[in-house]
């Protein structure tokens, strides 16, 4: 299997440097091949130029070659803490600058039938992406009812606009929180935690969202259609419960 690890955090000796460390190892040791796109060690450029928009679409060799990875993986692991309730910066324009028009979006047929190859279709059908996320607060704080709002509901547009747009199937996060508070005993709880997720990357089922194309949608409205899910809005309405 081929897995790239798409990873943001500027200091190598961070907890998410360590966890960084353990995924590679542990994926190598289970016979894995392994890329690291380790974005602050290689000052990668987060800013979208003019030369990269649509209608002067000239691929510079710096996405080209991370395209190249995302169609070499089976399967891609997003690692980051999460900053102001997203993905640090640089990860954000590394996906702004290697989703190109034609590639990441922009793709297939857009008709009053069809509406382009996304959600669940597209370039990076058939991988599996999995978000690896830390944050300082409790994992109360992320609860339904949590000051910060529920986690899956703060990682929606990563995991539906961002993986699943493109077509990747989307595994449940995996999530460390209080990283202000860690000791080895916990260190050591985690990575054998996150080691049983990368051990079954393969094997565990990805979050149930809708697929665009597939008659659960109005097209070209874009809006579920009104028997499926009744009353039910907002992100929770995209995932195909009633099935």
């Amino acid at each position: 299997m081929n897995v790239l690890i798409v990873y943001a955090h500027p200091e190598p000796l961070s907890l998410n440097g360590a966890l960084k460390d353990f995924a590679v190892q542990r994926l190598q040791a289970a016979g894995h091949v392994v890329q690291v796109s380790d974005l602050y060690a290689m000052e990668w450029n987060a800013v979208l130029g003019a030369a990269e928009i649509p209608e002067r679409v000239h691929h510079r060799a710096d996405i080209l070659r991370e395209q190249e990875k995302l169609l070499w993986a089976d399967k891609v692991i997003f690692q980051f803490p999460l900053w102001w309730f997203s993905m640090p910066a640089i990860m954000k324009g590394w996906v702004e600058r290697v989703y190109t028009y034609g590639f990441g979006y922009g793709v297939g047929e857009h008709s009053d039938v069809r509406w382009g190859d996304r959600y669940g279709e597209g370039t990076l059908a058939g991988k599996r992406a999995m978000l690896v996320v830390t944050a300082g607060g409790w994992q109360s704080h992320y609860g339904p009812r949590g000051i910060n709002g529920a986690v899956d509901d703060l990682l929606f547009p990563i995991h539906h606009g961002i993986l699943y747009y493109p077509g990747m199937e989307v595994l449940p996060p995996f999530l460390v929180y209080r990283t202000g508070c860690m000791d080895q005993q916990r260190f050591a709880t985690i990575c054998e935690e996150l080691g049983q997720r990368l051990d079954t990357l393969a094997a565990t089922p990805p979050i149930p969202f809708r697929r665009q194309n597939y008659g659960d949608y109005d097209i070209p409205a874009m809006t579920l259609k009104s028997e499926l899910s009744p009353g039910v809005v907002g992100f929770k309405a995209h995932l195909q419960t009633d099935r």
